[in-house]
């Protein structure tokens, strides 16, 4: 007759009175998590739960929180470039007024980082 530990495969650690499996999560590739992927983190542990840990056991977690940086830096760039276009805001307003030109990149870098949040982070 087998036993427990030879009908199910894999290694075991005794834990006090109990056996507990010696689990291991896949391998992911390394890729850098910056600002939005701590963002994405943060919510999905607060708001998300489910998918959070469905995401942590497979292993999986990592390379969304990389993703979820790449198409939100994208994203921000993208709608800086755009909105500075649009409203005017360039190097030759940088050069007669540079407070001006702080006051319009900083208005449009938070329109662009609510958008992100609401677009790509916060979903």
């Amino acid at each position: 007759m087998k036993s427990l530990f030879e009908e199910y495969g894999g290694t075991y650690t005794m834990q006090g009175d109990y056996y507990l499996p010696n689990l291991t999560l896949p391998a992911e590739e390394e890729r850098p998590i910056g600002v939005w992927g701590q963002h994405r983190l943060r919510y999905l542990k607060q708001h998300h739960k489910v998918l959070y840990y469905n995401l942590l056991t497979s292993g999986k977690l990592h390379s969304h929180l990389a993703d979820t940086e790449e198409q939100a830096q994208a994203l921000f760039y993208r709608l800086v470039k755009e909105y500075a276009e649009k409203e005017g805001v360039t190097e030759q307003l940088k050069s007669i007024d540079q407070t001006a030109w702080v006051r319009k990149m900083n208005n449009i870098r938070n329109r662009s980082s609510e958008i992100v949040n609401a677009e790509v982070v916060f979903v």
